[in-house]
């Protein structure tokens, strides 16, 4: 039997579930992307899949409504594969195990991605009941969202007419979205020399931090275990030579780092000030990281082969004077975070210690002026800079026909008006407004909490009101 065949919406939960039987990381799209295409078949729906593997799926008007405005409903195929340490599947290639636990579906050891299959499953089980009254129904399933949104940079939608869009990628039921922050993805690699090492190997393992997501969790001052590991490194440097032989953290350049391991030859000295420095972080993040972890472990002597002690000082000289975190927040909105850099992705390989970097801005100026800074503490470390995929901030509107229009749905249903926001994170809006001059957008989504880690969690009953409303939406278009 199914994990999920008693929760309902059932057809909801039924398509979430082979979703998740599904390996959808991004950038390993080819499956769910296909997955999507014969649903299309099987119900007859006009459709287009391009190189990229988006999907687009529409279903014309039902009886009635074919004079009403057609509706966008819009979610992202691609999740954030993550997973504890001591997780043995391999998210490429084999689907998750999901198990409910008090109200809420999870996956044993790792990322749900109910951020965004959710989205997929209640478009797919919108789509295939056909007792539900409805206008033209124009849906836009992309890849690559969490990695940069190169989905919707790269999806033609010039066959689509309508101008209202429904996104469903929120976490927080009652919250409306209509506004985002842009981005980017910038990668800094620094060269270094090669030799061979001699002495005592010293291994800084990072752990168990909090992680999250980089723009909806950064506000909550939560450890970044890349940036942690350095600040050992830089404090034991202060006390003698360190020689870097391997260093790797993260996965995800939007997702806050939860381990990193650095490898080092280090000077005896060295290790007294970097355990020092251990202790005084981890007070630090007790509140935010109580169970983070950092382990500082003589292997003893050896011979390696490792970046020079010019080349190892340079590096973590680099990362300490790198931004971290928040670097403003919004004048305009009380308590949302306005500009932030998220260390993500750190690497070494035969040539060059890399990492990966996430910059967030709700003014597109100072998230120039952020790029520009990395790239100029970068250039002037001898590095070598590259950007991808950089998408605009979504711009609140103050006048919304739609968003009043399904404000009103909201509030005749629950007896409460809902939150209408602008947040941190990186919503598709803006790109697809970029394409289709006009759009008038609304970000929705059911309760999920620790989206981006292995504790994510999606809410049963939230889904069922959410899927409810979405239906209730659709049926009273105007």
């Amino acid at each position: 039997m199914a994990v999920l065949s008693n929760c309902k919406p059932e057809r909801v939960f039924h398509y979430f579930e082979e979703i998740c039987g599904i390996p959808h990381p991004s950038y390993h799209e080819e499956k769910i992307s296909a997955y999507l295409v014969d649903f299309a078949k099987a119900h007859n729906l006009e459709y287009y899949q391009d190189d990229l593997y988006n999907v687009i799926m529409i279903k014309e008007a039902s009886e009635g409504m074919e004079n009403v405005s057609p509706l966008i409903l819009q979610g992202h195929m691609d999740m954030v594969a993550e997973q504890d340490p001591d997780c043995t599947k391999d998210m490429m290639t084999e689907g998750l195990d999901l198990e409910i636990v008090d109200g809420f579906v999870t996956a044993k050891g790792t990322t749900l991605g109910g951020d965004d299959g959710i989205a997929v499953a209640m478009a797919l089980a919108i789509l295939e009941d056909d007792s539900i009254k409805h206008p033209r129904l124009e849906v836009i399933i992309t890849v690559s969202e969490e990695v940069g949104m190169e989905g919707a940079a790269g999806i033609d939608v010039s066959m689509l007419k309508g101008r209202k869009l429904l996104n469903l990628d929120s976490e927080e039921e009652g919250h409306f979205l209509a506004g985002c922050a842009g981005g980017c993805r910038m990668d800094v690699a620094l060269p270094y020399k090669k030799e061979s090492l001699k002495g005592a190997l010293v291994t800084v393992n990072v752990k168990d931090c909090t992680g999250g997501h980089s723009g909806a969790e950064i506000i909550r001052g939560r450890a970044n275990a890349t940036y942690a590991a350095n600040r050992v490194l830089a404090a034991g440097l202060e006390a003698g030579e360190i020689c870097i032989v391997d260093l790797v953290g993260g996965t995800k350049d939007n997702a806050i780092p939860r381990a990193t391991v650095a490898k080092v030859v280090a000077a005896a000295e060295t290790i007294p000030a970097m355990e020092a420095e251990a202790k005084a972080i981890m007070k630090e993040f007790a509140v935010t990281d109580p169970d983070m972890k950092i382990e500082i472990v003589n292997e003893g002597n050896v011979v390696v082969d490792g970046a020079s002690a010019a080349d190892s000082k340079k590096f973590i000289e680099l990362l300490m004077s790198m931004p971290n975190g928040i670097q403003t927040m919004s004048h305009d909105i009380e308590g949302l975070v306005e500009t932030s850099l998220n260390l993500g992705i750190l690497n070494m390989n035969e040539n060059e210690i890399k990492f990966s970097c996430s910059l967030r801005s709700s003014v597109d100026s100072a998230k120039e002026a952020l790029m520009r800074k990395v790239s100029m503490v970068g250039k002037a470390f001898g590095c070598e800079i590259s950007v991808h995929g950089e998408y605009p901030a979504w711009e609140y509107l103050r006048e919304s026909a739609f968003r009043d229009e399904i404000v009103k749905i909201y509030e005749d249903m629950t007896g409460e008006a809902p939150i209408v926001e602008t947040i941190h994170a990186g919503v598709e809006c803006g790109l697809l407004a970029s394409k289709l001059p006009g759009l008038d957008a609304v970000s929705i989504g059911p309760e999920m909490y620790d989206i981006h880690t292995p504790k994510e969690r999606l809410s049963i009953a939230s889904t069922e009101r959410l899927y409810n409303y979405v239906v209730k939406v659709i049926e009273e278009s105007k």
